[in-house]
């Protein structure tokens, strides 16, 4: 059985692929620029989440260089990226590994991504089957990790062949960076166990999230390993339930049948086990999209990846985060439209009552509420009862 974990962290998201008011309409969309990007950085950084995920893939810009050009501007914030095997030697991820840990003090989190879109991986150079990449990955990890930790490697393998690989400069973090991977395919689970720290799923129902947990840890202890959980879901959270759900309808109400229709024709052709079981759990359909008590599957009717959000008032948010606790999740990533308002919303709303692992850092009360967003007759601070005029 996982124990549970006592404390957890909680991770935002960077949308380098874009972001808007709504989904499936170029409505309300903001480019993506170093500008934006920083204020969400620098607001997840002060609201005090854990770190952010930064996404990869050819519609986002790169992780590497958005990762670099924010870690100056950022104090305590972590930096999950993504290391791809097979677009990458293991020993120049292991560089730039080491390096971006060094220039962040030890900032860097590592999320290892094998590619789950046959066209993108082809547009890539990749032309390997599902198992194939898979292996690739468990041997691209293997010298990863060896030369990471600083030993010399020489290696002569199905896919590469290193003479005297080695780090001159090595990372902060010791033996290395945290490795994160996602693979809900039986030989994803298999690699999993064998090689990397914490385990990541999308936001399923609990009971599925369950099963998936419980065959990862029973293929690790197996191995003789331990390994950790986390999840990946968005998050809706209003004051009040109502305003709640009326924000998840109004995110998707210029999203039309063909939209979805086409969106739904591009995860179809992806060979991604984890792809298929989020388009399960709507099947293409907007009528029954509550598919476990406030896990809302809307955002997967266009979004590929991680398709369901926590919709909710603060408590319910709370007690669905608590059961996946329960179940032996210790870390939560977590998006919102847009990523720099539902950030603030959650850091205010929900993250004071979770149980951190990096306590919040109190902040002294300075907000101003009198009837002209100042402080009342120039010297008086209202308390927390909102004003009534």
């Amino acid at each position: 059985m996982t124990s549970v974990p006592e404390k957890i962290n909680v991770l935002w998201f960077l949308p380098t692929h874009g972001d808007s008011r709504y989904l499936g309409t170029a409505l309300g969309g903001r480019s993506v620029d170093l500008p934006y990007l920083r204020q969400i950085a620098q607001a997840a950084d002060a609201l005090g989440y854990y770190g952010v995920l930064i996404p990869t893939g050819r519609s986002c810009e790169d992780s590497w260089v958005v990762a670099s050009a924010l870690a100056p501007l950022t104090e305590k914030l972590r930096f999950l990226i993504a290391v791809r095997p097979g677009l990458l030697s293991p020993t120049l991820a292991a560089r730039m590994t080491a390096t971006l840990d060094r220039i962040s003090n030890g900032r860097v989190l590592i999320n290892v991504v094998t590619g789950g879109d046959p066209v993108e991986n082809k547009g890539d150079g990749i032309h390997l089957s599902h198992e194939d990449r898979y292996s690739v990955t468990e041997e691209f990890l293997d010298i990863y990790k060896r030369v990471l930790s600083g030993e010399v490697v020489d290696h002569k393998g199905k896919h590469f062949e290193i003479e005297d690989g080695r780090l001159l400069f090595a990372p902060v973090q010791t033996p290395h960076p945290p490795l994160y991977f996602g693979g809900s395919s039986g030989v994803g689970q298999q690699v999993a166990a064998r090689t990397i720290d914490k385990y990541l799923t999308w936001g399923e129902p609990p009971a599925d999230v369950a099963k998936k947990v419980a065959e990862v840890k029973a293929l690790a202890d197996a191995e003789g390993r331990e390994v950790s959980f986390g999840i990946r879901l968005h998050v809706i959270v209003r004051e009040t339930a109502k305003e709640a759900w009326k924000a998840a309808d109004e995110l998707i109400q210029y999203v039309d049948d063909a939209t979805i229709e086409a969106a739904q024709k591009v995860f179809a052709r992806m060979d991604s086990v984890g792809q298929s079981r989020m388009s399960r759990l709507h099947g293409g359909q907007r009528d029954k999209l509550e598919v476990s008590p406030n896990l809302w599957a809307g955002v997967g009717l266009v979004r590929g990846g991680a398709g369901t959000a926590l919709v909710g008032d603060p408590d319910q948010v709370k007690a669905r985060i608590e059961e996946y606790r329960q179940i032996g999740i210790d870390t939560f990533i977590f998006s919102g439209y847009p990523h720099l308002e539902e950030a603030y919303r959650f850091g205010e709303l929900v993250m004071p009552h979770l149980p951190l692992s990096q306590p919040l850092a109190g902040r002294k009360s300075t907000v101003n509420t009198g009837p002209f967003g100042e402080t009342i007759a120039g010297d008086y601070r209202p308390t927390l009862k909102a004003s009534q005029s």
